[in-house]
């Protein structure tokens, strides 16, 4: 039977009515119950009204964005990945300095509340009325904010858009998700979990980031000043940054210093502190370490670590990488450990040779262009809009045709003003009062370099180096493309190989010409050496790789067929479309520094390919492993081409007039350690310098060039690979086999040939031939350019473009 509203209100008022204690606890019990209710409607979202909260499973394993580590092989550091600087500590490598600091600061009743300290808010209400409002939150419940973001990520419920009420929504979110961490979590897991998640202010979170940040040092080494100077911040990371207002922070510490004296927590020799120890703590200064705000790409190798998440997400995509969710890893965010290829000591030795070499190269340049911009056509005349061109892909100029959309003359008034820029320079970055077509005037200049190397029989990188300067260019010369000149002539050498010929078979260098069909039309092409001559020397195939003759590269390239050496271009590493047209033979088709060193190492692996590995382990943020590199090893070519390729290789240094000859001078202190080989190569016009070098266990190459094709040395005898990019190699490996810690991986000898290579093969392949003539680089050479046709050079038929969209817009930094 439904009670009826006249036996309910009577059911009420027997209830409040009474003696006054009994009105009071009814009332009381009331509200507790109205107070319990809210919380359970707040908990379970009541008709959508208060927005969703987080429930036990997300509390009892909660997510929050934690910095990647990138280590090298021999265990370095080399940077951090993170939208939040944060990295977590364990409890036992917190200080109980800090701990103790903490609590006495911000929750003195920590260990006697759950979650929620009632006495606290009686006392905060108490002092409001008072005027002294003061917060009661504890340390529980600050950890609710920062972990799971009350009161953004869930305020979504209709309540939640109410200002009245949107606050007690908030409050109530708080209590019970601070209820449940208490539920969830032992004492020493919330403060840890506190400790691992607080913003400490200048993109600082947790403590472990905090304090390697302001004091250089980790959390288990914070001194009571320093405990109190973090804790300090707490209140206002700003108000009381150590660096930018050192007395209000002061003041703040030697506050908490006081409360943590109050409460018995400064113990000095296993005493309690008297009052003259807390105030000779309390004089002393607050000395912060020297800090540059930290970044994802400081350190070594950054251009290496600016392609991790692309091969992370290559690896994801191949089924490599075996994560519980199936979702892609995102670096910045899940607190991966990631062991990469790279060696630590052999990338140092790479950036120091690669800008010791480019630094003496520069003031070559600069030399060789006195007085006249380098920005030049095929004949040497400055190219008009070169500069303007480049402009109008900046920001800059976006903005200002942004701004006056009709107004061209005023958009090259103000890229005409002088402003202040930061610019580069090998003494350090400069700062100057200039335009910004000035300023790209001076930055285009610059040549660039890449340098790579990579172990043949495993493809670890060991070293990277993508330019000149990261904070100025990012655009990688290691992944960018350029025409590779005479080292692709690898390619067109092996195929002989694969049809059965031998590095002693012989050649004549001289004149000839090939039919070829380019847009609908059969021309005559004729190849050139780069000194402009035949010499009609009769020469091995050996010696000719060594001397680099175009001629006979060319006459090769169609003896074996064009398609035949870009397949096996492809398939000993090269992975860029390649144009099978004649001058391929001579490096016609871009191609990227990555993928040839990785090519040369298809030769040095006796034929095997794979791909070139970059990442050795990656664990995630709970310590489980979840990629292995593993090697997908293919027989690329026949092991009886790789073994003459290796001796065509080694040919270069040790055959008269080889063009690798220039690296003795490098190599000549560690010469008896191992066994050399390389190529060089200089592309058309001198506007791409090559140097591939190759011993045993390592393969190394370098690329230089302008950041344009336009910007270029004008003679090819100052332009070639074996001045420009064979002293990066040479630098480098003299530098490897000197350390003791590498040189018993990388100081041995080529194992001896295998039984399938005949004796008369072997000496064929070891012999030295009688000197021809010293020639290096090919000349005036390219797909459609520097080529004769029907006796007539068509040196302009294909333009150098004014601007190299391929290339980015050269970085000014403008404050």
């Amino acid at each position: 039977m439904t009670p009826s509203i006249s036996s309910i209100k009577a059911l009420l008022r027997r209830t409040y009515s009474g003696p006054w204690y009994k009105r009071v606890a009814v009332w009381l019990l009331t509200a507790v119950i109205a107070f319990l209710l809210l919380l359970g409607a707040v908990d379970v979202n009541f008709l959508w009204l208060f927005g969703r909260s987080p429930g036990f499973e997300q509390i009892k394993h909660p997510v929050q964005n934690e910095a990647s580590e990138i280590y090298s092989s021999d265990s370095v550091l080399l940077g951090r990945f993170f939208s939040q600087n944060r990295t977590p500590v364990k409890y036992e490598e917190i200080s109980p300095i800090i701990i103790r600091t903490l609590i006495a600061t911000e929750d003195e009743r920590f260990y006697h509340h759950h979650g929620v300290d009632f006495a606290g808010l009686v006392a905060a209400a108490k002092d409001m009325t008072k005027g002294h409002a003061r917060g009661a939150s504890t340390i529980t419940q600050q950890l609710a904010k920062n972990l799971f973001r009350v009161r953004t990520q869930y305020s979504t419920g209709l309540f939640g858009h109410i200002p009245g009420l949107k606050i007690l929504v908030m409050k109530a979110k708080e209590w019970i998700v601070a209820t449940k961490l208490e539920m969830a979590f032992s004492k020493e897991e919330i403060l840890t979990w506190y400790f691992n998640t607080v913003d400490f202010g200048q993109n600082s979170f947790g403590i472990q980031t905090a304090a390697r940040t302001y004091f250089g040092t980790t959390p288990d080494r914070l001194n009571y000043e320093q405990s109190a100077t973090l804790v300090g911040l707490l209140k206002a990371t700003s108000s009381y940054n150590p660096r930018r207002h050192p007395e209000a922070s002061k003041k703040r510490r030697n506050v908490v210093l006081q409360n943590l004296f109050d409460h018995g927590g400064i113990i000095i020799n296993g005493y309690r502190a008297n009052a003259h120890q807390l105030d000779s703590l309390q004089a002393l200064p607050i000395q912060c370490v020297d800090h540059v705000e930290e970044s994802s790409y400081d350190g070594l190798a950054p251009y290496f670590r600016t392609g991790l998440q692309d091969y992370i997400d290559m690896l994801w995509e191949k089924g490599l990488i075996g994560t519980q969710d199936n979702e892609r890893l995102d670096l910045y965010a899940d607190g991966l450990k990631i062991y990469t290829t790279i060696d630590s000591r052999m990338q140092r030795y790479a950036e120091e040779a690669a800008l010791r070499q480019m630094r003496t190269l520069q003031q070559r340049f600069d030399d060789h262009w006195l007085g006249q911009n380098p920005w030049q056509d095929q004949n040497h005349r400055e190219i008009p809009e070169f500069i303007e061109n480049i402009a109008r892909r900046t920001e800059h100029y976006k903005y200002l045709a942004q701004r006056f959309p009709d107004e061209p003359d005023s958009v090259t008034f103000y890229l005409n003003q002088p402003h202040r820029v930061k610019l580069f320079s090998y003494d350090g970055p400069i700062y100057r009062d200039v335009s910004t077509l000035d300023s790209i005037r001076y930055m285009v200049s610059f040549l660039h370099c890449g340098f790579l190397a990579i172990e043949p029989d495993t493809r670890f990188v060991r070293a990277w180096v993508g330019d000149i300067s990261f904070d100025f260019w990012k655009y990688d010369k290691v992944t960018s493309k350029r025409q590779p000149g005479s080292t692709f002539k690898l390619f067109v050498y092996t195929e002989a190989m694969n049809k059965g010929m031998k590095p002693c078979d012989l050649r004549t260098d001289q004149w000839f010409s090939y039919n070829d069909t380019i847009s609908g039309r059969t021309r005559q092409w004729a190849p050139h050496n780069a000194n402009g001559y035949y010499s009609g020397a009769v020469m091995s195939l050996k010696l000719a790789f060594a001397q680099s003759i175009n001629s006979i590269a060319a006459k090769l390239g169609q003896e074996v067929g064009i398609h035949n050496v870009a397949t096996t271009a492809h398939k000993m590493g090269i992975q860029s479309k390649l144009d099978e047209v004649p001058a391929l033979s001579l490096g016609a088709s871009d191609v990227s520094l990555l993928e040839l060193v990785n090519s040369y190492c298809t030769v040095i692996a006796d034929g095997k390919y794979n791909m070139p590995l970059m990442i050795s382990r990656i664990e995630d943020r709970d310590g489980e492993v979840i990629y292995e590199a593993k090697l997908n090893e293919q027989q690329a070519i026949p092991y009886r081409s790789a073994f003459f390729m290796q001796q065509m290789l080694k040919g270069g240094l040790t055959q008269p007039g080889g063009t690798t000859q220039a690296l003795w001078q490098y190599i000549h202190p560690v010469q008896n350690k191992t066994e050399f080989g390389g190529k060089t190569g200089t592309s058309n016009n001198h506007s791409d310098a090559w140097f591939v070098g190759v011993t045993p266990k390592l393969v190394a190459g370098g690329w230089v060039g302008g950041e344009y094709r336009s910007i270029h040395f004008r003679t090819g005898a100052l332009g070639q690979g074996s001045r420009t990019a064979l002293p990066i190699f040479g630098n480098f490996i003299a530098r490897v086999l000197q350390d003791q810690r590498l040189e018993g991986r990388y100081a041995v000898k080529f194992q001896p040939p295998r039984e399938e290579i005949f004796r008369g093969d072997y000496e064929c392949a070891v012999s030295i031939e009688p000197p021809a003539y010293d020639i290096d680089s090919i000349a005036n050479l390219g797909p459609m350019e520097g080529i004769s046709f029907d006796g007539e050079t068509l040196t302009g038929t294909r333009e150098e473009p004014q601007v190299d969209e391929e290339a980015p817009t050269t970085d000014t930094q403008e404050e």
